[in-house]
Formats: structure tokens, C-alpha cells, sequence
């Protein structure tokens, strides 16, 4: 049986215009192509789309999810091996919602009694297994910089995504407490953390106005740095959103 790509989208919850970026870098072919120009797959490539996803969500970039993907013989062995990923991931997560836990305690209480949060018992590493290319959606109208910030991301380092992912965790605490302090975002407390994350993010390519916009909107839209945000404080993926917003309007345009 094939599956036309708009079945496949809506399975597999993967945009049609997603499947046919992974169709152009070779990474997941349709079965065919009909006379019409409609992709259509089978059950083989809903298989590797599904290993794509998983490998996707352990943090892998495309490009080593490619080469993940051609270095692997038995499909069966490839799915059990995935399997203990997932398991670990579970378990790690789970060790993390306790840290997460005890900083959401800590921050209502500062909310609460006005108390300073030094001390705090932080999560060092909450973005751990999220790479700065899942911006994928919410950068699907600014191609250019999608593929380039995968380009970048995909050749670091274990121990410079490592760094990333803390640097990441250690500003989203800072703008915590600045949300829990009452600060606007559009003042210059926060847009001092937002431009320093815009010069991080230059690093690996400058973005235009509306580039960083779509990057702020990513914080609410994108599922797993909405979570990862919301689990320091309620409010803060939205907050994060409106700062850059504001930096965008005032620096970049």
C-alpha cells in the first residue's frame, strides 16, 4: 500500500513541505513519484521516516541522522538499538523533572515572599537533547538561515552542544528572575540577555529582523522549547517571545 504525502503529514504529524525537504537532501526518498508530481511512500520509508523522527528527538542533526541511517544494515537491530536510546532519554528526564521541580518551588516562593533566589537549586542542563536546529518549523519561510544554522550545529562537538545547552539553561533562568522581578520585557535588563543570546546566535550566522522574529515565536510554537521553557516558570516562553520581538523592532530593523 502507498501513502500520499499529504496521508504521510497527517500520520506522522512532519509538514508535506518537511517531507519533501528530507525527499531533496536524499534523506527520505519516496517510494514514487506519480504522473502528477505526488509523492507517494510505502510502508519501507514510513519505517525510516519514523527512525528519522526518533533520531531527531534524541537530538541528532539531519546530516548525522544521514549517516546514522546509511551505516545501519538490519532495520530490526537499528529500532532495538534506538529503543535503549529512548529508555535512557526516559530515564534521564525523569532525574531532570526533579531538579525542575524543586526550581519551580523556588521560584513561586520568590514570586511569593519577595526572597532572592541565590542558592537556588538550578537545572544546569534543561536543553539538553534539543539542538538549535529545531527551529525547523518555525523557520520554514527563512530557508537559508535553517540550512545554515543545521550546517553549523551538525559539525560541533559532543562537548560544544554540551556548552551550548548549559549557556542556553543558564539565560533562561536570568530571564526568570527578571519575569519574576516584574521586569518588562522590552526593558533593558532583558534586552541586555536577548541581545546577548542574538550575538550568540550570530556566531553561527546573523539573522534579519523578521529571522529573529520567527526565532522568538519558535519559544511558544516549537513543542519542546515551549516545554523546556515553562518548566523554569510558567510565562516565560511567552516572555522570551516578546523580548525578542522588542529587540527585533529597536536593533535589527
Amino acid at each position: 500500500m502507498a501513502w500520499p504525502i499529504a496521508e504521510v503529514a497527517r500520520m506522522s504529524g512532519v509538514t508535506a513541505r518537511t517531507l519533501r525537504h528530507y525527499d531533496e537532501i536524499g534523506l527520505l526518498p519516496p517510494a514514487r513519484i506519480g504522473t502528477s508530481g505526488h509523492r507517494y511512500y510505502d510502508e519501507r520509508e514510513l519505517l525510516r521516516l519514523q527512525q528519522i523522527l526518533v533520531l531527531r528527538a534524541l537530538g541528532l542533526g539531519l546530516t548525522e541522522i544521514g549517516r546514522v541511517l546509511a551505516a545501519q544494515i538490519d532495520e530490526l537491530a537499528a529500532l532495538r538499538g534506538h529503543h535503549r536510546r529512548l529508555l535512557a532519554e526516559r530515564d534521564r528526564l525523569d532525574a531532570l523533572a526533579g531538579t525542575v521541580s524543586r526550581t519551580i518551588t523556588e521560584l513561586e516562593q520568590s514570586r511569593k515572599d519577595g526572597s532572592p533566589m541565590t542558592g537556588i537549586n538550578r537545572p544546569e542542563n534543561l536543553f539538553e537533547g534539543i539542538q538549535p536546529a529545531q527551529y525547523e518549523e518555525s523557520l520554514r519561510a527563512f530557508p537559508e538561515l535553517a540550512a545554515e544554522i543545521e550546517r553549523r550545529t551538525s559539525a560541533m562537538s559532543e562537548a560544544e552542544i554540551e556548552a551550548g545547552h548549559r549557556k542556553r539553561t543558564a539565560q533562561m533562568i536570568r530571564l526568570a528572575e527578571l519575569l519574576a522581578a516584574g521586569i518588562p520585557a522590552d526593558a533593558a535588563p532583558v534586552q541586555a540577555e536577548i541581545d546577548a543570546q542574538y550575538r550568540a546566535l550570530a556566531e553561527l550566522r546573523p539573522a534579519s529582523a523578521e529571522e529573529y522574529r520567527a526565532i522568538g515565536r519558535s519559544c511558544v510554537d516549537n513543542e519542546q522549547w515551549h516545554a523546556a521553557y515553562e518548566t523554569i516558570a510558567p510565562g516565560l516562553a511567552a516572555y522570551q517571545r516578546d523580548a525578542i520581538e522588542a529587540y527585533a523592532t529597536t536593533q535589527l530593523s
